[in-house]
């Protein structure tokens, strides 16, 4: 049996069941079980980085694992509209040196002529989240933001 064919289809519930299974409640993330959900020619793309390819998407996700020592995600709305889902979420890193850092952003993931996910977008600011753990920092870059394009 191929991995298309044991593949389920990608719709809200699945997406909540797959990513649930993902983010441990304890211990590091695996992603294992969904790069069959992938394109081979993904591309994905975050605040810091862009990805082309399931190759290097995996190789990402890897080094991520290694670097900390839990990541939590917990999806706090979804949406779907024909081969476009989104959805809000609250994820927090876990460093072995550094407090943990909630992170809050989005994902918008758009599904392939084979139902497989071809673009991965991950929207959050990630300076913001980590500077609010800062004590005083925070209200100071906040500050900065206003002043400078607020």
């Amino acid at each position: 049996m191929s991995a298309e064919e044991t593949r389920q289809s990608l719709d809200i519930d699945s997406i909540k069941e797959l990513w649930s299974k993902t983010y441990n409640r304890e211990g590091k993330p695996d992603w294992s079980h969904i790069f069959k959900y992938y394109h081979q020619d993904i591309v994905f793309q975050d605040t810091i980085q862009r990805i082309d390819g399931i190759d290097d998407f995996i190789a990402m996700c890897n080094r991520l694992t290694k670097r900390t020592k839990q990541l939590k995600m917990e999806i706090l709305h979804i949406a779907q509209n024909d081969n476009v889902i989104m959805f809000d979420w609250i994820m927090t890193m876990m460093f072995k040196k550094y407090p943990s850092t909630p992170l809050y952003g989005s994902t918008r993931l758009v599904l392939g002529e084979n139902g497989q996910i071809i673009e991965h977008r991950d929207y959050y600011d990630l300076w913001g989240d980590i500077f609010n753990n800062i004590p005083h920092f925070g209200r100071i870059y906040r500050k900065f933001l206003v002043k400078k394009f607020g």
